[in-house]
Parts: C-alpha cells; structure tokens; sequence
C-alpha cells in the first residue's frame, strides 16, 4: 500500500477514490447514487447497512458490485426460515482421526450480504450480533476473529411482513445506515433496461484492496472535529428522546423512545467521512445532517398518535434538524 507523507495528502488520495468508485459503479448501478454513496460511507466508517426496498431494485447487485470494486472476499447469506446459526458462523465437526475441528461458516468474509435477515428467527438472527459488534465468532468456547475489514449489509423486504420476524432494537442499533431504496426515476429505468437485455456486460476494476481501506477507516478516526458540530450532533440526538429535559416537543409528543448514544457516535463517524468523501478536512453541521436521517431512522420509535396522523420517522427528524 502506498505510504502518505501526512494525513492531508491521505484525505485527498480517499476523496479521489471515493470519485473513482461512484464513476465505475455508476456504469453498473443506475439511479441508486444517494444510496452508494451512504454504503461507501458505512464501509470507510466501519459499519454496517440494513437495505430496505421492494424486490427488484439492485440490493443485491449494488452490494456484489462495491465488494467486487474494493477487491473484498465477499459471501452470501439467504436467510430462511430454517436457517441455523451454525449455517452462519460454522460448526465442529469430527474428523477420521476422531478430533474435533472448526469448519468456518460463511460468515468468515470481508462483506456478508445478509439477504432477507428478518425471514429467520431471533436466535439465528442472533448469530450475527457478536460478529458485527467484536468482529469475532464464538464457537464450542473457542473464540474466532473474523476478516478484517468487516461489513455487514443485510436486506430487508418492507412489503411482505407474512412469516417475517422483525429484528429485536439491539440489532437494529447495531447497523450504523438504515438505507431506503426507491424506484428508479424514468429516465433511470430507460437506462437500466437497456444495460441489462442486451449481450453485453461491464466488468468492473478493482480500485482498492483490504489495507488501503483500513487505512482510510483510520485515517476517518483522526479527522478533527470543533466542539460545536459535536455538540450540535448530540443535541440532536438528545432532541429525540421524549419527556426528558432535552427532549423536543414533537419527540414527547409523537415519539414512544428516541435515539440512544450510539447514534450520537455515528453521527460524528458518518460527519467525519462524508466531510472526507466532499473533499473537506474537518466536518461542520451540514455533515452531520447529511448522514442523520439513515442513522436516526431506526433508532427512534413512533407512537400511536403518530401513526393515527400518519406522521413518518422522516418528518420527524427533518423537523428536528
């Protein structure tokens, strides 16, 4: 990997590379820009994705697409309903000589697409809560430390709710993006349907490897950041929570619970990186409001008055910045 004399030279090779990625996988991914950009932010952040959108809009391409440009191992997980969590992390298993050993699951790659994560059960889903926060598996007492970099990016289908089971809030505050996906614009459709009937296909460059990434991801850690945009990303977290001192009047009266300290977290993480990807060295309060809807977006719950009036989690919060 090349060496970068200081940090500002650093920041301007990411900046430079994050154009690269969205120019190569713009020519595969058509229309979905706002969401490549939020997933390129999780990987550079060290965290993960929860994709929400009806069958049909690329979640599974867009994913494939990114690990193929960053030169990452890359595995897919179907989630079903008889899915166990040794199918995930693994299993012991005995060998002819009569000992025991560890065959790793397929969790055991730099980016896990879990595909339709709530069509499993919570203890399943489970299996992936040690993995995304210590970025190690458990096994028989024995404990296995994972690829790094590590990202998970799950799908998710917000239609069919049928033989569903919704992810418990432990998890859900555990992904750092909950990224919408909506249809593509005409144009954007025109564009998609042209690509892909015809006989020709676009092989994509590899453009980063594993340490340059996490290079970058440590190089987002030790971007500057003045005491007001902290303090303005805490306030706004704090703004969530109802009946406390801090809380906003539209959170008491819409909200059941708001936002907890890690969303303060990501809010400064995800302000630091898109400050980064823009080309800046220090974020400002723009920055953070560019990543608090997907970080928020899970983390706050909706009371009945608000689903009567048909208030949305992104009124909400667009309120509050």
């Amino acid at each position: 990997m090349k060496q970068f004399p200081s940090d500002k030279e650093a920041a301007d090779a990411l900046a430079q590379a994050y154009k690269n990625l969205t120019r190569e996988i713009s020519k595969v991914i058509i229309g979905q820009d706002e969401v490549v950009r939020l997933v390129l932010t999780a990987v550079f952040s060290q965290g993960h994705c929860l994709l929400v959108g009806v069958p049909g809009l690329a979640k599974t391409l867009l994913i494939q697409t990114i690990a193929s440009s960053l030169d990452l191992s890359f595995n897919r997980i179907q989630f079903t309903p008889d899915l166990m969590p040794s199918d995930i992390v693994g299993s012991e298993t005995m060998d002819q000589s009569r000992n025991f050993q560890f065959v790793k699951g397929p969790i055991f790659a730099n980016i896990i697409l879990a595909d339709e994560i709530n069509r499993t059960p919570p203890k399943t889903q489970a299996a992936l809560l040690e993995s995304m926060q210590e970025y190690s598996v458990t096994v028989a007492g024995q404990k296995y430390e994972l690829n790094r970099p590590f990202f998970v990016l799950a799908t998710q289908n917000p239609i069919e709710q049928e033989g569903t089971y919704p992810l418990p809030e432990a998890q859900l505050d555990r992904f750092m993006f909950n990224i919408l996906l909506d249809y593509p614009s005409f144009d954007s459709e025109l564009q998609i349907v042209k690509n892909t009937t015809s006989d020709v296909s676009y092989r994509l460059p590899t453009l980063l490897h594993a340490d340059e990434i996490t290079a970058f991801q440590h190089l987002v850690r030790r971007v500057p950041v003045v005491d007001n945009v902290i303090e303005y990303a805490v306030k706004l977290v704090h703004q969530t929570r109802p009946n406390t001192a801090m809380g906003a009047a539209q959170a008491s009266q819409y909200l059941e619970w708001g936002a907890g300290p890690r969303a303060s977290q990501h809010l400064i993480v995800g302000a630091k990186c898109n400050a980064l990807l823009n080309g800046k060295y220090s974020p400002d309060i723009e920055d953070v409001q560019a990543v608090a809807l997907p970080i928020l977006r899970h983390r706050i719950v909706r009371n009945f008055k608000a689903e009567a009036e048909g208030i949305t989690v992104e009124n909400i919060i667009k309120d509050l910045m």
